[in-house]
Order: structure tokens, then sequence, then C-alpha cells
């Protein structure tokens, strides 16, 4: 059995500075996603949620048996927008998002096909028909961590935007967030998201 620790092999792009912001060159890499539109706390939020993690570990499950490898589970990433950046803070109902989670190599389209029949036949997640298997190309990048609840991202969401202008690029594309906190077992002032943004 082969164990692959995706981030670790991916160091630069799955951790960051608490005290900058950094630039990094994000690689295309393959995901699972969602899209969606509300608050992180809606229904569709949630309904996305619960499809995209079930498949995300029937995927795991597979290549561990069908391939001998056993890679690390990659953490919740999402990407958030809105049809008015400018009034982004002002209606969160109204954002819109894709809920994501990075497939290594080892997961091709075949695979994912597979493996979503297998969750439709055990647990059939409400949003399960959304889900789907894409490349991303995010290329470089601001990002900084930041720890605590997302009610405090501000002063780091700007220390991103300063770093890409103090290098003379503009923000380009949309507000990329990685959680690697469980929120669920992990108090609120501990939690560690990585905020990146694109830039041009």
């Amino acid at each position: 059995m082969i164990k692959v620790d995706c981030i670790k092999e991916l160091k630069d792009i799955y951790s960051a500075s608490k005290k900058e912001a950094t630039i990094v060159d994000v690689p295309d890499m393959n995901f699972l996603m969602v899209d969606g539109e509300g608050a992180p706390q809606s229904r569709q939020y949630q309904e996305a949620i619960q499809a995209v993690y079930p498949v995300a570990y029937t995927l795991k499950f597979t290549v561990k048996k069908a391939q001998g490898i056993d890679y690390r589970a990659m953490p919740l990433e999402g990407l958030w927008w809105a049809d008015d950046m400018a009034r982004f803070m002002e209606d969160r109902n109204k954002w819109k998002w894709t809920a994501m989670i990075m497939q290594p190599k080892y997961v091709t389209a075949d695979v994912f096909s597979a493996a979503v029949q297998q969750v439709r036949e055990k647990k059939a997640p409400v949003a399960l028909d959304k889900v789907r298997f894409e490349c991303y190309h995010e290329g470089k990048a601001a990002q900084i961590m930041h720890v605590g609840p997302f009610s405090t991202e501000g002063p780091n969401v700007e220390k991103v935007h300063a770093a890409i202008k103090a290098a003379g690029c503009q923000l380009a594309g949309k507000h990329h967030e990685i959680y690697l906190s469980d929120a669920r077992k992990t108090a609120p002032e501990k939690w560690k998201t990585i905020i990146r943004q694109p830039m041009k």
C-alpha cells in the first residue's frame, strides 16, 4: 500500500503565512465541484456539502482498493462572488459560490462516474446530480493564513488585496477559501482558513 499526503506534496499551495500575504503560482488541478447561491448557512449550501463529501470519500476508498494508493482526503474549499462585487458584503443571501474538494491525479472521470453511482445507490443526497469533476485553472495568486472565525477575515482579505496591488497587479477571478479545520470539532478562534485571491 502506497500512502500519499497530497497536502505535503502541495505545501506551497495548502499552507500560508499568518503574518503576510505571499504570491503563489497555483497549478491546474481537478476538483469535485457544486455551484449554488446563498449564504453559507443556506439549505442549498448545506445540501452541496452533503453531496460532495460522500463522493470524495468514495473516491478515496475506491482508489485505495483498486490502485493500492491511500491518499489523504483534501479539505473543503470555496469560491465566493456576487454579480455586483461592490455590494458583496451587503446581502449574503445573494452570494454565489462553488463548494469544491481537490482530487489527486489517481482520480479520473471514469472513476468519478463510478463513485457517483455508488453514492447514489447508498445515500442519494439531494444535490448529488450537481456534483461535477472538473479541472480548475487559477494561476498566479496571493494568499494568507487566517486564524479565527470567518467574521474576522476582513483585515487579512485587505492584506491579500494590498499584496496584489504592491506587485503591480490587479485582482482577477474569484475569492477563494480553503478550510483546513473541521468546524464541528474545532473552536472558532482556532479555525484555520487560507484566503486566496487570483491576480493578473
